[in-house]
């Protein structure tokens, strides 16, 4: 996913997380891999349960040690995360690395102003001043476009909108000049305008700070407008990688398939109808054998014998693109064709 001649910035390899519950072990990432380049954006997408923000609480290394399992490496600009003291960890969370949560309601504290809960982040890695910390939020609360910051930094969390509440996350996110931003659906409570006022915020803080962004999303629009890259997961696997305009024009999986298929068309005729996926995502605890996605794949029938129910397919990458599917690259394409004439007629 990235050029030969710069090396990634963010770096996940064979990732594979595991909890222990009374019910069992729930294999919640198995085998993940993904890279991602300085200044760009890779955009995550997938159904609840896929394990997206799983990886990504990882990452940050947010997991209980005593009811989680991690293994595989997890590297960010060149210095391993996974097995790191948590004290290493402490000093890297809000400062190089941060994240946007999806609540920002349940995020915030109910308790402290929102100028305290800035500056609290920002005084914990630089050493500043209480004075210093409030004239810092004030100016990320400017920034990402609060009105009259000078006095809302002293109102609560239940005092602002829905669309200032994730902006004030955005800003806590940001007191630091983080290299890494992790984003967790931060668009997804709220309504289209805001959403698309936030989405043009975190392009141009990408711009000003030159910050990566992993953005979790299951909407494909907000990806469409959003990511360099884009990562489908599905069952804690990765079915399918390419830049945003190969996943989006021409997906490899049935998976991808079966999410733009379910998506209305602007191109095509209003009344025709769409095409969710059939069933549910599986409980990871059980996980289907071969592809987790074959008990509701319309294709698997497709495949010869039993592949898709008992041999896992691999994730082959060639030049930062592939899918993990048993389908030859004919019925793929034959497939696909269908599917197109089906979204115009």
């Amino acid at each position: 996913m990235t050029s030969t001649d710069q090396q990634p910035f963010l770096s996940v390899k064979d990732l594979k997380v595991h909890f222990s519950t009374e019910d069992g072990t729930v294999k919640a990432v198995d085998g993940l891999s993904f890279d991602l380049t300085r200044g760009k954006t890779l955009g995550i997408v997938g159904e609840s349960g896929s394990g997206k923000s799983v990886t990504n609480l990882t990452i940050l290394g947010l997991h209980h040690p005593d009811h989680t399992t991690v293994e595989g490496s997890i590297t960010l600009d060149g210095q391993e995360l996974n097995g790191a003291p948590e004290r290493t960890l402490e000093k890297l969370r809000g400062n190089k690395m941060a994240m946007i949560f999806q609540d920002a309601l349940a995020s915030l504290s109910p308790y402290h102003t929102i100028g305290t809960q800035i500056g609290e982040v920002y005084r914990k890695h630089t050493g500043a001043s209480k004075r210093e910390a409030r004239a810092r939020a004030i100016e990320m609360l400017k920034r990402v476009g609060i009105p009259q910051p000078d006095s809302r930094v002293d109102e609560y969390p239940h005092q602002f909108s829905g669309g200032m509440r994730q902006r004030a996350m955005i800003a806590m996110a940001l007191v630091c000049d983080p290299e890494l931003l992790i984003a967790d659906e931060p668009t997804t409570a709220l309504d289209v305008t805001v959403q698309a006022q936030i989405m043009d915020l975190l392009k141009d803080l990408q711009q000003e700070f030159g910050t990566s962004i992993v953005f979790i999303t299951h909407d494909l629009g907000v990806i469409a407008d959003i990511a360099d890259e884009v990562l489908v997961m599905y069952g804690g696997r990765c079915v399918e990688r390419g830049t945003k305009q190969e996943v989006l024009r021409a997906p490899q999986h049935p998976y991808t398939w079966g999410l733009l298929s379910s998506m209305p068309s602007l191109e095509g005729p209003v009344d025709v109808p769409l095409n969710p996926i059939p069933g549910s995502p599986p409980s990871l605890l059980n996980p289907p054998s071969g592809c987790r996605f074959h008990p509701r794949c319309a294709f698997a029938g497709s495949v010869d014998g039993d592949r898709c129910a008992t041999e896992r397919p691999l994730l082959q990458i060639v030049n930062g693109r592939g899918s993990a599917c048993h389908l030859t690259d004919s019925q793929r394409t034959e497939f696909l064709a269908d599917l197109a004439a089906s979204k115009v007629h």
